[in-house]
């Protein structure tokens, strides 16, 4: 059923929550994880005047590179066929477009549960992917939103 499962991350607990949960439906489906960054180029073409714009996007590649290479390890310790990339852009544009790309099967990702006028007015990465998406999305909820 599941060939290739995307799992975007930004390092956060609960982009952690949803890797172990693609990690885990990756192995019932002897499925390959491919595992997303996305250095978001709002927060490059934002920064202060006294560091540039390459010192700040440089810096969250490398950030981003290291989140990716951890998820890497864990599947490759759960026998998990592991792809990374980083990519820049809108996070929710990126991850559509990789995985209508990339023929991903399924979207594990993480949601960090805003509400009310913060919900409104600065969105959810998660759920304009919903939206957008031509493949099923997986949500996993963060530990706040159970609380």
């Amino acid at each position: 059923m599941y060939d290739r499962i995307l799992v975007p991350t930004d390092g956060s607990e609960c982009a952690d929550r949803a890797v172990a949960h693609a990690l885990d439906i990756a192995a019932q489906y002897d499925a390959e994880l491919r595992v997303l960054s996305v250095i978001d180029s709002r927060d490059v073409s934002h920064s202060a005047p006294a560091i540039s714009a390459e010192q700040i996007e440089k810096t969250l590649r490398e950030r981003a590179e290291s989140i990716v290479a951890d998820v890497a390890d864990r599947a490759e310790e759960a026998g998990v066929q592991v792809v990374t990339a980083v990519e820049p852009g809108i996070p929710d544009d990126v991850v559509v477009d990789y995985a209508e790309e990339n023929d991903c099967d399924l979207i594990v990702m993480g949601t960090h549960g805003r509400t009310g006028i913060q919900r409104y007015l600065l969105g959810s990465v998660t759920e304009r992917t919903v939206r957008r998406s031509s493949v099923p999305v997986l949500t996993v909820r963060d530990d706040e939103e159970e609380r």
